[in-house]
């Protein structure tokens, strides 16, 4: 392969740019998994990831990916047969009700179309109809990641506790955990689902979830098989900073840097970081005349966006063209939505020259492409960073 000079632009929606600190963390020494340094280790990280969750209860880490942290919510809570209720928010919201399915429940979806967030209303009325509470959880995800649509968690709280119903409340933050604010306690959330190699600045390998005092509950009497997932053996050895079985010990030296450089800049101010980006990559493309993928800018992501190309032309010819051309990654369309649209990654470590390098590069492709556009759009993003710019941390005298 030919060489490109020059850093790589990893600009999909995940996994992300992860900073040198969390590298060097993860390159140090394997320690003892039993020994008494990683006791330290593990009773830091498992504290401290509440603190990114937003939680007083407790967060179970898996080696796993993303998809691991699904299951683990589905078999911990429910039994052969439960009625799942689920919302058809994309890609990723279709793979995890056919996850359900698999895992022998009776996973209904709520039709949607791609381009809008869950509509808690639609869940409050189908609850109403259960009046015999046949539907044991409500599963949805928080920020959609092949679409670039957010939806609203606790309007969906709100709608269950409106008609009274009982079930649990799972929830994906793959693509928004550490990038968007996230209220697991507050929101009443009862399993929230998350990985590392997103806002978290990881490589993947991690993933979690956050239970509720009612999961937990839900989890004694749950009927599916588990073993690797089960919450109550990771539980009872988290108390005192170990695991099970042999866990990700270099991945969780990393975790450990990765919530302390997220304390360090504070997490309002990496949300607002996120949502200057978004705003900024946003502005470019409507400046080019492109539609985005999300059609309600209340629903508007922080964690990326994703792009509908002009009819007749490929979003992946598009895609290539940038990568040889700018060594720049974007993200690809998934399910129908292949080859229409591309995905702007800006989430994790990142800062104002990341985002506006990757649009001239995308707006370098355009040209390159033959996709009408009109041009200025990493202009229209920079005089709009630079009118609105971070604010600027006041030294101590």
């Amino acid at each position: 392969m030919t060489r490109h000079a020059g850093r790589h632009f990893l600009q999909i929606p995940g996994p992300t740019n992860t900073p040198l600190a969390v590298l060097a963390a993860i390159a140090k020494p394997t320690i003892d998994h039993r020994g008494p340094e990683f006791g330290l280790l593990g009773r830091s990280v498992l504290a401290g990831i509440k603190t990114i969750f937003k939680t007083s209860q407790p967060v179970v880490i898996y080696p796993a990916s993303g998809t691991g942290a699904w299951e683990a919510a589905l078999v911990n809570t429910l039994s052969p047969g439960d009625k799942v209720l689920m919302v058809e928010t994309g890609w990723f919201a279709t793979l995890w009700k056919k996850m359900a399915a698999r895992l022998k429940l009776d996973a209904e979806f709520i039709p949607g179309d791609w381009r809008s967030g869950v509509d808690a209303g639609k869940i409050a009325a189908r609850l109403a109809e259960d009046r015999q509470h046949h539907i044991k959880a409500v599963a949805v995800v928080h920020n959609e990641t092949s679409t670039g649509v957010t939806s609203d968690i606790a309007a969906v709280r709100s709608s269950m506790d409106s008609v009274k119903h009982p079930a649990l409340l799972l929830v994906d933050t793959i693509s928004s955990l550490a990038s968007m604010d996230y209220r697991h306690d507050e929101w009443g959330v009862d399993v929230t689902v998350a990985g590392s190699q997103k806002g978290l600045m990881l490589p993947p390998g991690l993933s979690f979830n956050a239970l509720s005092e009612k999961a937990r509950r839900a989890s004694r009497t749950a009927g599916l098989p588990r073993s690797f997932w089960d919450w109550e053996d990771m539980l009872a050895a988290n108390e005192t900073g170990y695991f099970p079985y042999t866990p990700a010990t270099n991945m969780l030296q990393g975790l450990q840097v990765a919530i302390d450089l997220l304390h360090a800049e504070g997490l309002d101010s990496v949300f607002d970081r996120h949502k200057r980006a978004a705003e900024a990559v946003r502005r470019a493309v409507q400046h080019w005349g492109f539609e985005i993928q999300c059609r309600n800018p209340a629903e508007y992501s922080s964690s990326l966006t994703a792009v509908i190309m002009p009819q007749g032309h490929s979003a992946d010819r598009l895609r290539a063209e940038i990568l040889e051309r700018c060594n720049i990654s974007l993200g690809n369309g998934l399910g129908p939505l292949s080859g229409k649209v591309f995905r702007i990654g800006h989430l994790g470590d990142f800062n104002d020259p990341t985002i506006t390098a990757t649009l001239t590069g995308i707006e370098m492709g355009l040209r390159v492409v033959g996709v009408p556009h009109r041009p200025g759009g990493a202009e229209a993003a920079v005089a709009y960073l630079a009118g609105n710019g971070p604010p600027v941390a006041q030294a101590a005298e």
